[in-house]
Protein backbone atom coordinates (compact mmCIF):
# COMPACT_ATOMS: atom_id res chain seq x y z
CA UNK A 1 0.00 0.00 0.00
CA UNK A 2 1.26 3.33 -0.56
CA UNK A 3 0.32 6.83 -0.21
CA UNK A 4 -0.04 9.88 -2.48
CA UNK A 5 2.26 13.08 -1.99
CA UNK A 6 3.47 15.72 -3.93
CA UNK A 7 6.24 18.26 -3.34
CA UNK A 8 6.17 21.83 -3.96
CA UNK A 9 7.67 25.10 -2.79
CA UNK A 10 7.25 29.19 -3.08
CA UNK A 11 10.23 30.86 -3.25
CA UNK A 12 12.30 27.77 -1.99
CA UNK A 13 10.58 27.15 1.10
CA UNK A 14 9.48 23.66 0.33
CA UNK A 15 6.62 21.76 1.12
CA UNK A 16 5.51 17.45 1.19
CA UNK A 17 1.61 17.49 0.15
CA UNK A 18 -0.76 14.79 1.23
CA UNK A 19 -4.36 15.00 -0.54
CA UNK A 20 -6.54 13.63 2.06
CA UNK A 21 -10.24 15.00 1.23
CA UNK A 22 -11.68 12.98 4.05
CA UNK A 23 -9.11 13.49 6.75
CA UNK A 24 -8.90 9.57 7.11
CA UNK A 25 -4.82 9.76 7.71
CA UNK A 26 -3.51 10.15 11.10
CA UNK A 27 -0.26 12.54 10.48
CA UNK A 28 1.28 12.17 14.25
CA UNK A 29 4.20 14.55 14.79
CA UNK A 30 6.82 12.01 14.34
CA UNK A 31 5.43 10.91 11.08
CA UNK A 32 5.26 14.72 10.02
CA UNK A 33 8.91 14.73 11.37
CA UNK A 34 9.63 11.88 9.24
CA UNK A 35 8.52 12.63 5.67
CA UNK A 36 9.95 16.14 6.23
CA UNK A 37 13.93 14.91 6.83
CA UNK A 38 16.03 16.04 4.62
CA UNK A 39 18.29 12.60 4.73
CA UNK A 40 15.95 10.17 5.51
CA UNK A 41 12.66 11.29 4.39
CA UNK A 42 11.01 13.36 1.12
CA UNK A 43 12.47 16.06 2.92
CA UNK A 44 10.70 19.52 3.16
CA UNK A 45 10.42 22.53 5.43
CA UNK A 46 6.93 21.09 6.88
CA UNK A 47 3.54 19.20 5.77
CA UNK A 48 0.51 20.65 3.93
CA UNK A 49 -1.77 18.05 4.84
CA UNK A 50 -5.28 18.95 2.33
CA UNK A 51 -8.85 18.40 3.84
CA UNK A 52 -11.77 19.35 3.29
CA UNK A 53 -12.85 21.80 5.55
CA UNK A 54 -16.18 20.01 6.64
CA UNK A 55 -14.00 16.83 7.67
CA UNK A 56 -11.46 18.65 9.97
CA UNK A 57 -12.98 19.20 13.55
CA UNK A 58 -10.86 21.80 13.43
CA UNK A 59 -12.16 23.59 10.19
CA UNK A 60 -15.80 22.74 10.46
CA UNK A 61 -16.87 26.35 11.52
CA UNK A 62 -15.18 27.77 8.04
CA UNK A 63 -16.78 25.02 5.50
CA UNK A 64 -19.21 27.46 4.49
CA UNK A 65 -16.57 29.90 3.43
CA UNK A 66 -13.96 28.03 2.38
CA UNK A 67 -14.03 23.92 0.94
CA UNK A 68 -10.61 23.23 1.34
CA UNK A 69 -8.46 23.57 5.09
CA UNK A 70 -4.70 23.68 5.19
CA UNK A 71 -3.97 21.28 7.97
CA UNK A 72 -0.27 22.60 8.48
CA UNK A 73 2.43 21.03 10.59
CA UNK A 74 5.72 22.16 10.80
CA UNK A 75 8.93 20.54 10.20
CA UNK A 76 9.26 19.04 13.66
CA UNK A 77 5.85 18.12 13.58
CA UNK A 78 4.31 20.98 15.42
CA UNK A 79 1.21 22.36 14.36
CA UNK A 80 1.43 25.74 13.06
CA UNK A 81 -1.40 29.02 13.02
CA UNK A 82 -0.60 29.81 9.05
CA UNK A 83 2.11 29.62 6.69
CA UNK A 84 1.92 32.50 3.83
CA UNK A 85 4.50 30.63 1.33
CA UNK A 86 2.55 26.93 1.88
CA UNK A 87 -1.08 29.06 1.50
CA UNK A 88 0.06 29.76 -2.13
CA UNK A 89 1.98 25.88 -2.69
CA UNK A 90 -1.65 24.56 -1.29
CA UNK A 91 -3.82 26.72 -4.10
CA UNK A 92 -0.76 25.47 -6.89
CA UNK A 93 -1.90 21.94 -5.70
CA UNK A 94 -5.79 22.55 -5.69
CA UNK A 95 -5.02 24.14 -9.36
CA UNK A 96 -3.31 20.75 -10.02
CA UNK A 97 -5.49 18.82 -9.10
CA UNK A 98 -8.65 20.00 -11.16
CA UNK A 99 -10.02 21.49 -7.89
CA UNK A 100 -10.08 25.37 -8.29
CA UNK A 101 -9.18 27.13 -11.72
CA UNK A 102 -7.30 30.22 -12.49
CA UNK A 103 -9.20 33.08 -10.19
CA UNK A 104 -10.41 33.85 -6.91
CA UNK A 105 -10.61 31.09 -4.18
CA UNK A 106 -10.47 30.62 -0.59
CA UNK A 107 -8.84 28.14 2.04
CA UNK A 108 -9.27 27.76 5.52
CA UNK A 109 -6.31 27.62 7.90
CA UNK A 110 -6.21 27.64 11.51
CA UNK A 111 -5.46 31.74 11.09
CA UNK A 112 -8.71 32.15 9.57
CA UNK A 113 -10.07 31.96 5.80
CA UNK A 114 -8.12 33.33 3.38
CA UNK A 115 -8.77 35.12 -0.20
CA UNK A 116 -6.50 33.71 -2.89
CA UNK A 117 -6.07 34.63 -6.56
CA UNK A 118 -4.25 32.67 -8.87
CA UNK A 119 -3.20 34.53 -12.11
CA UNK A 120 -2.52 33.85 -15.65
CA UNK A 121 1.28 34.50 -15.11
CA UNK A 122 1.63 32.01 -12.78
CA UNK A 123 2.18 33.95 -9.54
CA UNK A 124 -0.41 33.77 -6.46
CA UNK A 125 -1.86 36.61 -4.39
CA UNK A 126 -2.75 35.91 -0.95
CA UNK A 127 -4.87 38.00 1.41
CA UNK A 128 -2.96 37.50 4.60
CA UNK A 129 -5.37 39.69 6.72
CA UNK A 130 -4.18 41.91 9.07
CA UNK A 131 -1.06 42.72 11.49
CA UNK A 132 -1.14 42.85 15.04
CA UNK A 133 1.34 44.74 16.52
CA UNK A 134 1.60 43.78 20.43
CA UNK A 135 2.73 46.42 22.54
CA UNK A 136 5.98 46.70 24.82
CA UNK A 137 9.76 46.11 23.82
CA UNK A 138 11.04 43.25 22.59
CA UNK A 139 15.15 42.13 21.94
CA UNK A 140 16.43 39.67 20.38
CA UNK A 141 20.27 38.26 20.06
CA UNK A 142 22.73 36.31 18.38
CA UNK A 143 26.11 35.54 20.25
CA UNK A 144 26.99 38.78 22.15
CA UNK A 145 25.00 41.22 20.34
CA UNK A 146 21.40 42.35 20.91
CA UNK A 147 18.91 44.24 18.74
CA UNK A 148 15.36 45.52 19.50
CA UNK A 149 12.82 44.28 17.24
CA UNK A 150 9.45 44.69 16.23
CA UNK A 151 7.09 42.59 17.50
CA UNK A 152 4.02 41.54 14.84
CA UNK A 153 1.61 39.15 14.89
CA UNK A 154 0.37 37.63 11.15
CA UNK A 155 -1.65 35.14 13.00
CA UNK A 156 1.39 33.93 13.75
CA UNK A 157 4.08 35.76 15.98
CA UNK A 158 7.13 37.44 14.74
CA UNK A 159 10.27 39.54 16.00
CA UNK A 160 11.76 41.67 13.00
CA UNK A 161 15.07 43.19 13.80
CA UNK A 162 16.68 45.72 11.36
CA UNK A 163 20.49 44.98 10.96
CA UNK A 164 23.64 45.99 8.83
CA UNK A 165 24.13 43.07 6.95
CA UNK A 166 21.98 39.64 6.79
CA UNK A 167 25.30 37.69 8.48
CA UNK A 168 24.57 39.36 11.38
CA UNK A 169 22.21 36.46 12.06
CA UNK A 170 25.07 34.04 12.34
CA UNK A 171 23.76 30.42 11.40
CA UNK A 172 19.92 30.36 12.74
CA UNK A 173 20.39 26.66 12.94
CA UNK A 174 19.16 27.32 16.67
CA UNK A 175 16.29 29.84 17.90
CA UNK A 176 17.72 32.75 18.25
CA UNK A 177 17.29 34.30 22.24
CA UNK A 178 14.77 37.08 22.63
CA UNK A 179 13.28 39.10 25.68
CA UNK A 180 10.89 39.01 27.69
CA UNK A 181 10.30 35.68 27.27
CA UNK A 182 6.89 36.80 28.48
CA UNK A 183 6.18 38.17 24.70
CA UNK A 184 6.12 34.77 23.18
CA UNK A 185 4.98 32.03 25.13
CA UNK A 186 4.78 29.83 22.82
CA UNK A 187 8.24 30.62 20.82
CA UNK A 188 9.04 32.90 17.70
CA UNK A 189 9.72 33.32 14.07
CA UNK A 190 12.62 35.30 13.94
CA UNK A 191 13.23 38.08 10.67
CA UNK A 192 16.21 39.44 10.09
CA UNK A 193 16.05 42.70 7.59
CA UNK A 194 18.76 44.71 5.78
CA UNK A 195 17.83 47.51 3.95
CA UNK A 196 18.64 46.94 -0.01
CA UNK A 197 16.80 50.66 -1.71
CA UNK A 198 13.62 52.78 -1.24
CA UNK A 199 10.97 50.05 -0.43
CA UNK A 200 13.12 46.92 -0.89
CA UNK A 201 14.34 45.09 1.88
CA UNK A 202 15.90 41.27 2.27
CA UNK A 203 15.28 38.76 4.88
CA UNK A 204 16.40 35.86 6.71
CA UNK A 205 14.43 33.76 8.83
CA UNK A 206 14.44 31.14 11.51
CA UNK A 207 11.14 29.88 11.25
CA UNK A 208 9.92 28.13 15.27
CA UNK A 209 10.11 24.55 13.98
CA UNK A 210 12.30 24.68 11.21
CA UNK A 211 15.29 26.35 11.00
CA UNK A 212 16.29 28.55 9.06
CA UNK A 213 14.20 28.62 5.83
CA UNK A 214 14.55 29.64 2.53
CA UNK A 215 11.11 31.73 2.60
CA UNK A 216 8.84 32.58 5.32
CA UNK A 217 5.57 34.11 3.67
CA UNK A 218 3.43 35.61 7.08
CA UNK A 219 7.78 36.65 8.08
CA UNK A 220 7.79 38.60 4.51
CA UNK A 221 4.28 40.39 5.21
CA UNK A 222 5.82 40.83 8.99
CA UNK A 223 8.84 42.28 8.08
CA UNK A 224 7.12 44.94 5.15
CA UNK A 225 4.70 46.03 8.14
CA UNK A 226 7.73 46.56 10.81
CA UNK A 227 9.88 48.51 7.92
CA UNK A 228 6.48 50.72 6.78
CA UNK A 229 6.34 51.81 10.47
CA UNK A 230 10.19 52.07 10.76
CA UNK A 231 9.92 54.75 7.33
CA UNK A 232 6.25 56.54 8.37
CA UNK A 233 4.68 54.94 5.75
CA UNK A 234 1.75 53.51 7.78
CA UNK A 235 -1.36 52.91 5.34
CA UNK A 236 -3.49 53.80 8.31
CA UNK A 237 -1.87 57.61 8.61
CA UNK A 238 -1.50 58.32 5.16
CA UNK A 239 -4.44 56.87 3.21
CA UNK A 240 -1.89 55.49 0.39
CA UNK A 241 -1.49 51.84 0.15
CA UNK A 242 2.66 50.44 1.09
CA UNK A 243 4.31 48.24 -0.92
CA UNK A 244 7.53 46.95 -0.30
CA UNK A 245 9.92 43.94 -2.07
CA UNK A 246 11.12 41.33 -0.35
CA UNK A 247 14.21 39.68 -1.20
CA UNK A 248 14.68 36.03 0.80
CA UNK A 249 16.97 33.46 0.26
CA UNK A 250 14.93 31.74 -2.47
CA UNK A 251 13.33 34.21 -4.43
CA UNK A 252 11.69 37.29 -4.06
CA UNK A 253 7.89 38.42 -2.78
CA UNK A 254 5.93 41.60 -2.81
CA UNK A 255 3.73 42.58 -0.10
CA UNK A 256 1.24 45.49 -0.19
CA UNK A 257 -0.71 46.47 3.07
CA UNK A 258 -3.83 48.61 2.12
CA UNK A 259 -5.21 51.74 4.54
CA UNK A 260 -7.60 49.31 6.05
CA UNK A 261 -4.79 46.73 6.97
CA UNK A 262 -5.70 44.48 4.87
CA UNK A 263 -1.80 42.47 3.31
CA UNK A 264 -1.70 41.00 0.54
CA UNK A 265 1.51 39.16 -0.61
CA UNK A 266 2.26 38.03 -3.95
CA UNK A 267 4.42 35.51 -5.75
CA UNK A 268 5.30 32.00 -7.30
CA UNK A 269 4.09 28.47 -6.45
CA UNK A 270 5.49 25.34 -7.90
CA UNK A 271 4.62 21.51 -7.98
CA UNK A 272 7.64 19.75 -8.55
CA UNK A 273 7.02 16.38 -8.51
CA UNK A 274 4.20 13.37 -7.36
CA UNK A 275 5.04 10.43 -5.83
CA UNK A 276 3.92 7.51 -3.25
CA UNK A 277 4.79 7.36 0.27
CA UNK A 278 5.65 3.42 0.99
CA UNK A 279 3.80 3.08 3.85
CA UNK A 280 5.89 0.18 5.40
CA UNK A 281 8.55 2.46 5.39
CA UNK A 282 6.15 5.11 7.17
CA UNK A 283 5.17 2.79 9.62
CA UNK A 284 8.28 1.71 10.74
CA UNK A 285 9.36 5.36 10.67
CA UNK A 286 7.21 6.28 13.08
CA UNK A 287 8.05 3.48 15.28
Amino acid sequence: MSIPFLKGHGTENDFVIVPDPDNALDLTPTAVTALCDRRSGIGADGVLHVVRSAAHPEAKGMAADAEWFMDYRNGDGSIAEMCGNGVRVFARYLQHAGHVTEGDLTVATRGGVKTVHIAKDGDVTVGMGSARLPEGDVTVSVGDRTWPARNVNMGNPHAVAFVEDLADAGDLYTPPPFSPPSAYPEGVNVEFVADRGPRHVAMRVHERGSGETRSCGTGACAVAVAAARRDGADPSVTGTPATYTVDVPGGRLVITERPDGEIEMTGPAVIVATGEIDTEWLENAVR
